[in-house]
């Protein structure tokens, strides 16, 4: 038994915390070209989008969430049906995530954002327990369903029972997503724990691979967390390859690539990437959770990271907000209301040939749902498309000009 595999291509001239690079994601399902944007279909659905349209957009595979799918339609629904990618009709790769990220977003960040300036984090850590809709303690989690308020419980082995039913071919281990509103004590108790969860859920995937044998392989990522501290980054991340090691030198399956994620500040994150690709192998691919502004997706490329994700692209685009090559506007403005040309008819697209932005602003303005689908397929090909050129770059030798060349004028021209 193999698992899945990657295959590097072309690498960016080293450098420190510089570890840029090409290659193929190889998968049951198809092989993903890195660096490649992933959009997310959190349940089950690109929001307002065919499976037919998401493929119009370039794009190589989705990522569904698997703390909404076990609670809605349930991850034996998923199962019986084939798997998440034959559910819903996608027959390319797919990613399922943890669930993570709602321990962080029902618990210690309620209210909170992942990313925000350490002054103003609260020295406290959490917030009072009475807000919070999940308790972490050591063996997993309790949380509070947003549908109707039923009590459920994650643990590292139940999130790999649920991620092995909905059937993705790449899948995330169970951890805890901390804020910058934690202390340094958290962070570090935070660090220790997922570690110890990495590895139950390294035990369990084994076990459900071969208690599964006649499914298609996944894969299982380990994810790093640690917040700005390069200490805990590091530490977090030489652990995770470890466990894999050992797990391999046993005769188990050890991680098929990793993740980086948790808190964060936009000004740190090519340093975050590059503390945590100086600790990985290069043979594993991985995976940035949750970025989407074109300058991060250079900046997070040039320092490793091979794919990533984020709702950013389809939620701004729901709300009449879209992307063209001299910056970002909202269509929403009076100022389109007689403006018969397309969004960015220099990028082009289906988008931009075949609807008038006076067309989508009336579309917005009379709440009709044909103007977030138009918008989602735009703001999906714009960046898809992007990272595909930033990937073409870096085979081609032209990074740095591709980057200095559109971040130039991407940004010259940011419109609100």
């Amino acid at each position: 038994m193999t698992d899945l595999s990657f295959t590097l291509g072309t690498e960016l001239e080293s450098g420190p915390g510089r570890h840029g690079r090409t290659g193929t994601i190889h998968t049951p399902h198809g092989d993903i070209r890195t660096p490649a944007f992933i959009p997310v279909a959190t349940k089950a659905t690109v929001k307002t989008l065919t499976p037919e349209q998401i493929r119009q957009t370039g794009a190589q595979a989705i990522l569904s969430n698997a703390y909404h799918l076990y609670l809605q339609p349930g991850a034996d629904i998923v199962d019986e049906a084939g798997g998440v990618g034959r559910f819903e009709n996608w027959s390319g790769p797919t990613y399922t995530d943890s669930g993570g990220f709602q321990v962080m977003s029902q618990g210690s960040g309620w209210q909170k954002t992942i990313s925000m300036d350490v002054a103003e984090a609260n020295a406290k850590g959490h917030l009072p327990a009475k807000k919070n809709m999940a308790k972490v303690d050591e063996d997993g989690v309790n949380f509070t369903s947003f549908i109707d308020g039923s009590r459920h419980r994650f643990t590292p082995e139940v999130s790999m029972q649920i991620q092995h039913q909905l059937g993705a071919d790449i899948l995330f281990a169970f951890d805890e997503l901390t804020t910058l509103m934690d202390n340094r004590s958290y962070q570090e108790e935070s660090v220790e724990r997922t570690h110890r969860w990495a590895a139950r859920c390294l035990d369990e995937h084994d076990r459900l691979t071969h208690e599964r044998a006649d499914k298609p392989l996944q894969s299982l990522w380990g994810v790093v967390q640690g917040a700005n501290y390069e200490d805990l980054r590091r530490q977090a991340t030489r652990g995770l390859v470890a466990l894999s090691d050992t797990a391999v030198e046993q005769g188990r399956r050890g991680f098929g690539g990793f993740g980086i994620g948790g808190a964060l500040e936009k000004e740190n994150l090519g340093t975050i990437v590059g503390w945590v690709c100086d600790e990985l192998p290069k043979d594993k691919p991985r995976h940035l959770l949750g970025i989407s502004e074109p300058d991060d997706m250079f900046t997070a490329i040039e320092a490793g990271a091979d794919t990533f994700d984020c709702v950013a692209p389809t939620r701004l685009a729901r709300r009449g907000g879209v992307y063209t090559l001299d910056g970002r506007m909202n269509l929403e403005g009076a100022r389109f209301k007689r403006d018969f040309r397309g969004i960015d008819e220099e990028f082009g697209g289906y988008v931009s040939e075949n609807y008038s932005r006076a067309y989508l602003r009336h579309l917005f303005k009379a709440n009709e749902f044909l103007g977030m689908t138009l918008c989602t397929i735009h703001n999906l090909s714009f960046m898809i498309t992007l990272v595909d050129n930033i990937r073409d770059s870096i085979d081609g030798g032209y990074f740095e000009e591709y980057r200095a060349e559109f971040m130039g004028r991407y940004y010259a021209g940011q419109q609100k």
